[in-house]
């Protein structure tokens, strides 16, 4: 199972870092999309439709988290930056 570090733009601009093992079904979640439970976080229900604009694979559940936090603790500046270099 790949375990992925996600950024999400939300409808406002902001911007949301997550952990999951499956990112087009969290990317779907977050939007609401995914019939049943509304499973999104807080902060994206009320700041949709979001757009999936990084994602980086990590060894494990553990290494994921870890990223998770150091994107966490980036600027704005920082984060806009690393999206930017994976687009090129």
């Amino acid at each position: 199972m790949q375990w992925l570090v996600y950024m999400v733009r939300c409808a406002d601009g902001t911007l949301y870092t997550g952990i999951t093992n499956d990112v087009s079904r969290r990317v779907a979640e977050h939007n609401g999309e995914v019939s049943g439970k509304d499973k999104g976080a807080k902060y994206t229900k009320v700041r949709r439709p979001v757009t999936l604009v990084y994602q980086q694979p990590c060894a494990d559940r553990s290494a994921a988290a870890r990223a998770e936090a150091a994107l966490r603790t980036l600027s704005r500046q920082e984060k806009l930056a690393l999206i930017e270099s994976q687009l090129n």
